[in-house]
């Protein structure tokens, strides 16, 4: 099985896109629709790699990135930020992420950067 990715998202149709492109590129795909669910499932499940919107319910993305890069265990995982917030790059970096990417993202882009991060 390959790494595995999880999918922070509130926008099903996102979830369903992105889901079925890490699939198709051997990408074990978790996905979760708020950022409580979001952290449940990187306790749990220890993915590689979160992508992570930051307009989230019930803890928004930059919260949840940075519980999960202030946790011993989670510390490890690489935090992609996807948002199509203005202000989203200055977020993402003070959140602690390892990467944002502005949406609506260009497939190609973010597919090189992800292996790239999971290399």
């Amino acid at each position: 099985m390959g790494k595995k990715i999880l999918i922070v998202e509130d926008e099903d149709l996102i979830v369903k896109v992105l889901s079925i492109r890490l699939e198709n590129l051997g990408y074990a795909v978790l996905t979760a629709s708020d950022g409580e669910a979001g952290l449940a499932a990187a306790k749990k499940e220890r993915p590689d790699l979160a992508l992570i919107d930051l307009g989230l319910p019930k803890l928004d993305g930059g919260a949840l990135c940075r519980l999960i890069k202030s946790d011993g265990t989670l510390k490890h995982m690489k935090v992609i930020m996807l948002t199509g917030r203005a202000a989203g790059a200055e977020e993402s970096v003070n959140a602690g992420a390892d990467l944002y990417v502005g949406k609506p993202y260009e497939w190609e882009h973010l597919r090189v950067q992800l292996q790239k991060l999971l290399a």
